[in-house]
């Protein structure tokens, strides 16, 4: 299976470096439009998610959003390449921020900083923005099943000086890297078990919210802070952030509260740049995938 992965990587990698980018854009539309029509498997799973979470939307519409979020997904895709051994400059040039002052403010406290984050748009572009603007950090993620890829991968995410801490018994890294002034960054956004997790509304439906975030900040008294990236109207990436919660005044439960009631926010605002693929609701509404 590495075989099959590496293969399409290289292929798409040469495309990427050959093609311009307006023929570039009709690739991506036309590879969507393919994958939309015959993936109906995840398809059904975008389309259960937006009934749940959209139910005053029309069918039209959900289907249209559902397309757009295949469309979204493929610019991710070959993004992620073109930010394959790319250097600071190019990135500072594609990303603007919404409020760049006060997150420099924030940034000059002596204070640990976690920043919260979800499957949303670009988000591997995230962490490389703010490495190659500010300062290094660290950022907790999943090894790629494919060693293969996970490598490549990971060459990606550890540019600008970006420490990739393995989220599988991560925690002494976290706390280490907090310790160093070092910012955290922590997707937070799916599933988890019980024993990890605590209930919240979202959508106004139940779902679990993973606590990692929220532990690791309440030990440490950090700020956290939930921090987005989205494409507006012109297609150009702009960087969200929201005022910082301080877990030394916060509990747990504020904190987990926090992150859940942010991400909707930007949901609501760009349906179409979240990742909608995964079962989101399944630990209380299964039924809804059948």
């Amino acid at each position: 299976m590495d075989f099959v992965y590496l293969s399409l990587y290289y292929f798409l990698k040469i495309l990427v470096s050959i093609t311009p980018d307006f023929l570039l854009k009709g690739f991506e539309n036309m590879a969507a439009w393919v994958v939309y029509k015959l993936n109906k498997k995840h398809r059904k799973i975008i389309l259960a998610n937006l009934n749940l979470c959209f139910p005053e939307k029309s069918e039209q519409e959900k289907q249209k959003i559902a397309y757009e979020i295949y469309q979204n997904f493929a610019h991710f895709a070959l993004d992620a390449l073109k930010n394959q051994n790319t250097t600071k400059e190019k990135v500072l040039c594609k990303v603007t921020f919404e409020n760049e002052e006060e997150v420099k403010k924030w940034l000059d406290f002596d204070r640990p900083i976690i920043f919260t984050t979800a499957h949303f748009s670009n988000w591997e572009l995230l962490p490389l923005f703010f490495a190659a603007k500010f300062k290094p950090m660290s950022v907790v993620g999943r090894a790629l099943d494919s060693k293969a890829m996970d490598e490549i991968l990971q060459k990606n995410r550890t540019q600008f000086d970006i420490e990739l801490i393995d989220k599988t018994g991560g925690a002494k890294k976290m706390l280490a890297c907090l310790k160093k002034n070092r910012p955290l960054g922590i997707l937070t956004d799916q599933d988890a078990g019980d024993n990890e997790s605590m209930v919240v509304e979202f959508f106004n439906h139940k779902v679990n919210w993973v606590l990692g975030a929220s532990v690791i900040a309440k030990k440490t008294g950090a700020l956290l802070i939930p921090a987005f990236i989205y494409q507006n109207a012109q297609n150009a990436f702009v960087i969200r952030v929201f005022k910082p919660l301080d877990a030394s005044l916060a509990s747990i439960e504020e904190l987990t509260l926090y992150q859940a009631k942010s991400c909707e926010e930007m949901i609501r605002a760009y349906p179409a740049q979240y990742f909608f693929f995964h079962k989101r609701f399944k630990r209380f509404y299964n039924e809804i995938y059948a």
